[in-house]
Protein backbone atom coordinates (compact mmCIF):
# COMPACT_ATOMS: atom_id res chain seq x y z
CA UNK A 1 0.00 0.00 0.00
CA UNK A 2 2.81 2.09 0.91
CA UNK A 3 4.67 1.61 -2.26
CA UNK A 4 1.37 2.06 -4.13
CA UNK A 5 0.70 5.55 -2.77
CA UNK A 6 4.25 6.61 -3.57
CA UNK A 7 3.67 5.83 -6.97
CA UNK A 8 0.92 7.73 -7.17
CA UNK A 9 2.52 10.50 -5.92
CA UNK A 10 5.41 10.53 -8.22
CA UNK A 11 3.06 10.30 -11.64
CA UNK A 12 0.75 13.09 -9.85
CA UNK A 13 4.20 14.90 -9.75
CA UNK A 14 5.61 13.93 -12.99
CA UNK A 15 2.39 15.61 -14.56
CA UNK A 16 2.23 18.45 -12.30
CA UNK A 17 5.68 19.59 -13.63
CA UNK A 18 4.74 18.54 -17.43
CA UNK A 19 1.64 21.11 -17.03
CA UNK A 20 3.65 23.58 -15.70
CA UNK A 21 6.33 23.84 -18.07
CA UNK A 22 4.18 23.98 -20.61
CA UNK A 23 1.62 26.37 -18.83
CA UNK A 24 5.30 28.90 -18.86
CA UNK A 25 6.40 27.82 -22.17
CA UNK A 26 6.52 31.90 -23.93
CA UNK A 27 5.05 32.02 -27.24
CA UNK A 28 7.25 32.02 -30.49
CA UNK A 29 6.33 35.03 -33.04
CA UNK A 30 8.09 35.69 -36.50
CA UNK A 31 8.47 39.61 -36.82
CA UNK A 32 8.81 40.93 -40.44
CA UNK A 33 9.97 45.05 -40.00
CA UNK A 34 8.72 47.29 -42.89
CA UNK A 35 10.20 50.76 -43.46
CA UNK A 36 10.43 53.60 -45.37
CA UNK A 37 12.89 56.59 -45.70
CA UNK A 38 12.95 59.52 -47.40
CA UNK A 39 17.10 59.55 -48.50
CA UNK A 40 17.22 63.60 -49.80
CA UNK A 41 18.03 63.53 -53.38
CA UNK A 42 20.02 60.65 -53.71
CA UNK A 43 21.67 61.56 -57.29
CA UNK A 44 24.54 59.92 -58.60
CA UNK A 45 27.60 62.38 -59.80
CA UNK A 46 26.05 62.16 -63.85
CA UNK A 47 24.72 64.97 -65.42
CA UNK A 48 21.57 63.39 -67.10
CA UNK A 49 20.59 65.44 -70.25
CA UNK A 50 16.82 64.93 -69.99
CA UNK A 51 16.24 65.80 -65.74
CA UNK A 52 16.86 68.61 -63.78
CA UNK A 53 19.88 67.10 -62.11
CA UNK A 54 22.65 69.57 -62.58
CA UNK A 55 23.09 71.18 -59.36
CA UNK A 56 23.69 67.43 -58.00
CA UNK A 57 27.26 67.02 -60.33
CA UNK A 58 30.61 67.94 -59.74
CA UNK A 59 30.56 71.08 -61.66
CA UNK A 60 26.87 72.23 -60.16
CA UNK A 61 26.04 74.45 -57.74
CA UNK A 62 26.22 71.74 -54.38
CA UNK A 63 29.48 70.17 -55.77
CA UNK A 64 28.56 66.68 -55.59
CA UNK A 65 31.77 64.86 -55.41
CA UNK A 66 32.36 61.14 -56.30
CA UNK A 67 33.64 61.38 -52.63
CA UNK A 68 30.14 63.15 -51.21
CA UNK A 69 28.37 60.75 -53.09
CA UNK A 70 29.95 57.70 -51.28
CA UNK A 71 29.69 59.03 -47.91
CA UNK A 72 25.89 59.15 -48.45
CA UNK A 73 25.36 55.93 -49.82
CA UNK A 74 27.70 55.22 -46.64
CA UNK A 75 25.24 57.26 -44.24
CA UNK A 76 22.09 55.65 -45.86
CA UNK A 77 22.99 52.30 -45.75
CA UNK A 78 24.17 52.49 -42.07
CA UNK A 79 20.84 53.78 -41.54
CA UNK A 80 18.85 51.46 -43.29
CA UNK A 81 21.05 48.29 -41.76
CA UNK A 82 19.73 49.45 -38.12
CA UNK A 83 16.20 50.13 -38.89
CA UNK A 84 14.31 47.30 -36.58
CA UNK A 85 17.75 45.61 -35.23
CA UNK A 86 16.59 45.86 -31.70
CA UNK A 87 13.78 43.52 -32.15
CA UNK A 88 14.81 41.28 -35.25
CA UNK A 89 18.89 41.38 -35.12
CA UNK A 90 18.68 42.52 -39.02
CA UNK A 91 17.33 44.75 -41.54
CA UNK A 92 13.85 45.60 -42.11
CA UNK A 93 12.83 43.05 -44.58
CA UNK A 94 10.96 45.59 -46.66
CA UNK A 95 12.13 49.25 -47.80
CA UNK A 96 10.18 51.68 -49.69
CA UNK A 97 12.54 54.32 -50.48
CA UNK A 98 12.06 57.57 -52.35
CA UNK A 99 14.25 60.79 -53.50
CA UNK A 100 16.74 58.05 -55.30
CA UNK A 101 17.96 59.26 -58.57
CA UNK A 102 18.11 55.83 -60.83
CA UNK A 103 18.83 51.98 -60.90
CA UNK A 104 22.25 52.63 -60.89
CA UNK A 105 21.81 54.29 -57.07
CA UNK A 106 19.84 51.95 -55.41
CA UNK A 107 21.99 49.04 -56.76
CA UNK A 108 25.15 51.01 -54.85
CA UNK A 109 23.02 50.56 -51.55
CA UNK A 110 22.37 47.01 -51.97
CA UNK A 111 26.15 46.20 -52.73
CA UNK A 112 27.36 48.52 -50.22
CA UNK A 113 29.30 45.95 -47.32
CA UNK A 114 26.71 47.58 -44.94
CA UNK A 115 24.02 45.82 -46.71
CA UNK A 116 25.39 43.18 -49.26
CA UNK A 117 25.26 39.87 -47.13
CA UNK A 118 21.84 40.37 -46.69
CA UNK A 119 20.60 39.87 -50.46
CA UNK A 120 18.32 42.56 -50.96
CA UNK A 121 16.28 42.42 -54.10
CA UNK A 122 14.88 46.02 -56.37
CA UNK A 123 11.77 46.64 -57.95
CA UNK A 124 12.02 50.34 -59.47
CA UNK A 125 10.24 52.53 -62.81
CA UNK A 126 11.84 55.56 -63.98
CA UNK A 127 9.08 58.18 -63.43
CA UNK A 128 8.69 61.48 -65.48
CA UNK A 129 9.79 63.65 -62.02
CA UNK A 130 11.17 67.23 -63.70
CA UNK A 131 13.40 66.26 -60.93
CA UNK A 132 14.91 63.13 -61.84
CA UNK A 133 13.72 61.13 -58.47
CA UNK A 134 11.45 57.83 -58.21
CA UNK A 135 10.35 56.01 -55.09
CA UNK A 136 11.60 52.15 -55.17
CA UNK A 137 10.93 49.27 -53.20
CA UNK A 138 13.86 46.90 -51.38
CA UNK A 139 13.14 43.36 -50.37
CA UNK A 140 15.21 40.45 -49.34
CA UNK A 141 14.52 37.98 -51.51
CA UNK A 142 14.77 35.20 -48.93
CA UNK A 143 11.57 36.52 -47.01
CA UNK A 144 10.03 38.09 -50.05
CA UNK A 145 8.68 36.92 -53.52
CA UNK A 146 7.24 39.52 -55.75
CA UNK A 147 4.72 38.45 -58.16
CA UNK A 148 3.66 41.09 -59.48
CA UNK A 149 4.77 44.97 -59.62
CA UNK A 150 3.26 48.06 -62.11
CA UNK A 151 3.96 51.53 -61.58
CA UNK A 152 0.56 54.12 -61.89
CA UNK A 153 1.17 57.43 -63.10
CA UNK A 154 -0.17 60.62 -61.18
CA UNK A 155 -1.36 63.18 -63.87
CA UNK A 156 -1.70 66.54 -62.51
CA UNK A 157 -1.54 69.60 -64.09
CA UNK A 158 -1.19 73.39 -63.37
CA UNK A 159 -3.09 76.48 -63.85
CA UNK A 160 -1.65 77.03 -66.84
CA UNK A 161 -3.39 73.66 -68.18
CA UNK A 162 0.40 72.04 -69.25
CA UNK A 163 1.33 68.86 -67.00
CA UNK A 164 2.85 69.06 -64.00
CA UNK A 165 5.02 66.26 -63.83
CA UNK A 166 5.26 64.20 -60.42
CA UNK A 167 6.33 61.08 -59.34
CA UNK A 168 4.49 57.66 -60.40
CA UNK A 169 3.33 55.50 -57.33
CA UNK A 170 4.73 51.91 -57.23
CA UNK A 171 2.59 48.91 -56.52
CA UNK A 172 4.39 45.84 -55.39
CA UNK A 173 3.15 42.26 -54.72
CA UNK A 174 4.14 39.30 -53.43
CA UNK A 175 4.05 36.82 -50.90
CA UNK A 176 6.10 37.41 -47.24
CA UNK A 177 6.50 33.97 -45.89
CA UNK A 178 3.62 33.07 -47.73
CA UNK A 179 1.09 35.71 -46.68
CA UNK A 180 0.47 37.44 -49.72
CA UNK A 181 0.28 41.47 -49.26
CA UNK A 182 0.47 44.31 -51.19
CA UNK A 183 3.26 47.06 -50.88
CA UNK A 184 2.33 50.69 -52.48
CA UNK A 185 4.92 53.24 -52.38
CA UNK A 186 4.66 56.83 -52.58
CA UNK A 187 6.14 60.24 -52.88
CA UNK A 188 2.96 62.79 -53.33
CA UNK A 189 3.51 66.25 -54.60
CA UNK A 190 5.56 68.75 -52.40
CA UNK A 191 3.93 71.72 -50.66
CA UNK A 192 5.89 74.29 -52.98
CA UNK A 193 4.12 77.36 -53.36
CA UNK A 194 2.31 76.90 -50.05
CA UNK A 195 0.03 74.44 -48.15
CA UNK A 196 -3.58 75.43 -49.62
CA UNK A 197 -2.09 76.08 -53.17
CA UNK A 198 -0.52 72.51 -53.70
CA UNK A 199 -3.31 71.02 -51.60
CA UNK A 200 -5.28 69.93 -54.89
CA UNK A 201 -2.41 68.25 -56.24
CA UNK A 202 -2.21 65.87 -53.18
CA UNK A 203 -5.72 65.23 -53.20
CA UNK A 204 -4.99 63.77 -56.66
CA UNK A 205 -2.04 61.53 -55.06
CA UNK A 206 -4.37 60.35 -52.37
CA UNK A 207 -7.50 59.47 -55.23
CA UNK A 208 -5.06 57.93 -56.88
CA UNK A 209 -3.84 55.41 -53.94
CA UNK A 210 -7.59 54.81 -53.25
CA UNK A 211 -8.03 53.77 -56.46
CA UNK A 212 -5.52 51.22 -56.28
CA UNK A 213 -6.22 49.56 -53.20
CA UNK A 214 -9.92 50.00 -54.67
CA UNK A 215 -9.05 47.93 -57.44
CA UNK A 216 -7.07 45.14 -55.66
CA UNK A 217 -10.00 44.82 -53.19
CA UNK A 218 -12.32 44.12 -55.94
CA UNK A 219 -9.98 40.82 -57.20
CA UNK A 220 -9.51 40.14 -54.05
CA UNK A 221 -11.25 39.09 -50.58
CA UNK A 222 -9.96 40.97 -48.01
CA UNK A 223 -6.14 41.65 -49.20
CA UNK A 224 -3.57 42.88 -46.95
CA UNK A 225 -2.52 46.25 -48.20
CA UNK A 226 0.08 48.72 -46.75
CA UNK A 227 0.63 52.21 -48.14
CA UNK A 228 4.32 53.97 -46.89
CA UNK A 229 5.59 56.71 -48.09
CA UNK A 230 6.50 60.77 -47.96
CA UNK A 231 2.82 62.08 -47.98
CA UNK A 232 3.91 65.71 -48.07
CA UNK A 233 0.62 65.90 -45.88
CA UNK A 234 0.49 65.32 -42.00
CA UNK A 235 -2.26 62.47 -40.59
CA UNK A 236 -5.02 64.58 -40.45
CA UNK A 237 -4.77 66.26 -43.00
CA UNK A 238 -7.86 66.57 -45.75
CA UNK A 239 -5.88 63.76 -48.61
CA UNK A 240 -5.91 61.00 -45.69
CA UNK A 241 -9.13 61.16 -43.32
CA UNK A 242 -11.17 62.66 -46.20
CA UNK A 243 -10.07 61.04 -49.56
CA UNK A 244 -8.69 57.85 -47.87
CA UNK A 245 -10.88 57.84 -44.98
CA UNK A 246 -8.04 56.82 -42.55
CA UNK A 247 -8.79 56.39 -38.90
CA UNK A 248 -6.07 55.94 -36.33
CA UNK A 249 -7.91 53.58 -33.68
CA UNK A 250 -8.62 50.39 -34.93
CA UNK A 251 -11.28 49.76 -33.51
CA UNK A 252 -13.48 52.56 -35.26
CA UNK A 253 -12.27 51.21 -38.58
CA UNK A 254 -15.13 50.90 -40.75
CA UNK A 255 -16.14 48.70 -44.84
CA UNK A 256 -13.65 51.03 -46.76
CA UNK A 257 -11.84 52.86 -43.83
CA UNK A 258 -8.14 52.58 -43.45
CA UNK A 259 -6.26 52.23 -40.52
CA UNK A 260 -3.11 55.02 -40.10
CA UNK A 261 -1.25 54.27 -37.24
CA UNK A 262 0.75 57.13 -37.09
CA UNK A 263 -2.19 59.39 -36.63
CA UNK A 264 -1.57 58.41 -32.80
CA UNK A 265 2.17 59.31 -32.97
CA UNK A 266 1.32 62.67 -34.43
CA UNK A 267 -1.00 63.73 -32.11
CA UNK A 268 1.61 63.40 -29.42
CA UNK A 269 3.42 65.41 -31.19
CA UNK A 270 6.27 63.45 -33.16
CA UNK A 271 7.35 64.06 -36.54
CA UNK A 272 9.57 63.33 -39.51
CA UNK A 273 11.24 66.26 -40.11
CA UNK A 274 10.74 69.95 -38.89
CA UNK A 275 10.35 73.09 -40.62
CA UNK A 276 10.33 76.71 -38.23
CA UNK A 277 10.13 74.34 -35.29
CA UNK A 278 7.20 72.64 -36.02
CA UNK A 279 7.24 68.88 -36.39
CA UNK A 280 5.60 67.29 -39.39
CA UNK A 281 4.97 63.40 -39.94
CA UNK A 282 4.44 63.42 -43.58
CA UNK A 283 6.52 60.26 -43.21
CA UNK A 284 3.56 57.49 -43.20
CA UNK A 285 1.80 54.02 -43.33
CA UNK A 286 -1.47 52.90 -43.69
CA UNK A 287 -3.43 49.52 -44.17
CA UNK A 288 -6.35 47.76 -44.69
CA UNK A 289 -8.28 46.22 -42.12
CA UNK A 290 -6.99 42.86 -42.64
CA UNK A 291 -3.49 43.73 -41.69
CA UNK A 292 -5.17 45.03 -38.41
CA UNK A 293 -6.70 41.26 -37.67
CA UNK A 294 -5.77 39.34 -34.37
CA UNK A 295 -2.63 37.67 -33.58
CA UNK A 296 -4.25 34.79 -33.45
CA UNK A 297 -5.29 34.77 -37.25
CA UNK A 298 -3.69 33.60 -40.14
CA UNK A 299 -0.50 34.94 -41.47
CA UNK A 300 0.85 38.74 -40.29
CA UNK A 301 -0.86 41.34 -38.75
CA UNK A 302 0.32 44.75 -37.54
CA UNK A 303 2.17 44.98 -34.44
CA UNK A 304 3.54 48.37 -33.86
CA UNK A 305 5.20 51.45 -35.70
CA UNK A 306 7.67 53.91 -34.67
CA UNK A 307 10.20 56.89 -35.87
CA UNK A 308 13.80 55.66 -36.07
CA UNK A 309 15.52 59.06 -34.55
CA UNK A 310 18.46 57.61 -32.53
CA UNK A 311 21.18 60.51 -31.71
CA UNK A 312 23.04 60.35 -34.48
CA UNK A 313 20.69 61.19 -37.23
CA UNK A 314 20.19 64.37 -35.17
CA UNK A 315 21.97 67.73 -35.13
CA UNK A 316 23.81 68.01 -31.93
CA UNK A 317 23.93 71.60 -31.87
CA UNK A 318 23.75 75.37 -33.24
CA UNK A 319 20.17 76.51 -34.74
CA UNK A 320 19.10 73.10 -35.84
CA UNK A 321 19.93 71.46 -32.85
CA UNK A 322 17.48 68.47 -32.80
CA UNK A 323 16.51 68.14 -36.45
CA UNK A 324 17.18 65.69 -38.36
CA UNK A 325 21.25 65.73 -39.85
CA UNK A 326 20.97 66.23 -43.50
CA UNK A 327 23.14 66.14 -46.22
CA UNK A 328 22.76 69.79 -46.82
CA UNK A 329 21.68 72.78 -44.44
CA UNK A 330 21.18 76.30 -45.66
CA UNK A 331 22.98 75.88 -49.00
CA UNK A 332 25.91 74.16 -47.34
CA UNK A 333 27.32 70.63 -47.57
CA UNK A 334 26.76 68.87 -43.73
CA UNK A 335 27.68 65.67 -44.57
CA UNK A 336 24.21 64.32 -42.69
CA UNK A 337 22.00 61.17 -43.91
CA UNK A 338 18.62 63.01 -44.70
CA UNK A 339 16.09 65.99 -44.03
CA UNK A 340 13.68 63.29 -42.99
CA UNK A 341 13.55 60.13 -40.14
CA UNK A 342 13.05 57.11 -41.52
CA UNK A 343 10.03 55.27 -40.28
CA UNK A 344 9.10 51.35 -39.84
CA UNK A 345 6.29 49.37 -38.33
CA UNK A 346 6.51 45.85 -38.00
CA UNK A 347 4.15 42.77 -38.55
CA UNK A 348 4.18 39.93 -36.50
CA UNK A 349 2.90 35.96 -36.35
CA UNK A 350 2.72 32.94 -34.75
Amino acid sequence: MKYTFLFIKNILIFFLIIYSAHGQEKKKYTVRTIAFYNVENLFDITNDTLTRDDDRTPSGKDNWTLDRYNTKIENITKVLSKIGSKTTNTSPDIIGLCEIENLQVLQDLVNHPNLKNKNYGIIHFNSPDERGIDVALLYKKEAFIPDSFNSHRLLLFNEEGYRDYTRDQLVVSGLLDSDKIHFIVNHWPSRSGGEARSRPNRLEAAKLNKHIIDSISKNEINPKIISMGDLNDDPTDPSLKKILRTNGKKKKLEDGSLYNPMEKLYKKGIGTLAYRDKWNLFDQFFMTKSVTNSVSSDGYTFWKTGVYNPPYLLNQNGKYKGYPYRTYAGGSYAGGYSDHFPVYMYLIKK
